[in-house]
């Protein structure tokens, strides 16, 4: 089985950030940008299938979206999913930032960062809830190891 559970590429949640925001300034408009966060989502690694269920549901989110934590040498990693394109681009923006870091980096990373984008502001209101919703998730669960 492949493993789900996303590796960073940045050195830091922070470096994670920027670069984000850096690959989003190379769009023109939102359509180019929302096509990429698509593109970004096709990309995450599989997610179990046993684990589409209620107890790894991320409540609050209008499309269904599933998360998973795993706990190794220090650094909290997950896996997520969504049924939806974009919803689950943004699953994989938000697994670039957090995956992989320590419990106190994912909780010192403020989910600000999506607004700052300009990310929450472009989205429906359902689906800007959706993926706060999903980044009070992984801090909840950071918070749990912190």
């Amino acid at each position: 089985m492949t493993d789900p559970f996303v590796r960073p590429e940045d050195d830091t949640a922070s470096g994670a950030v920027a670069a984000i925001g850096e690959e989003l300034e190379l769009f023109d408009d939102w359509m180019q940008r929302y096509q990429y966060i698509i593109e970004l989502g096709r990309k995450l690694p599989p997610f179990p299938k046993e684990w589409m269920d209620d107890a790894h549901r991320v409540p609050g989110c209008q499309s269904q979206v599933w998360l998973e934590v795993r706990e190794q040498d220090g650094a909290l990693f997950f896996a997520g999913a969504s049924d939806a394109a974009i919803v689950s681009g943004l699953v994989a923006l938000l697994l670039r930032v957090y995956s992989g870091r320590g419990a106190a980096e994912i909780l010192a990373t403020d989910p600000g960062f999506l607004r700052d984008l300009g990310l929450v502001q472009a989205l429906s209101t359902n689906r800007g809830n959706g993926v706060e919703a999903m980044a009070r998730a992984i801090r909840q669960a950071a918070s749990a190891y912190a």
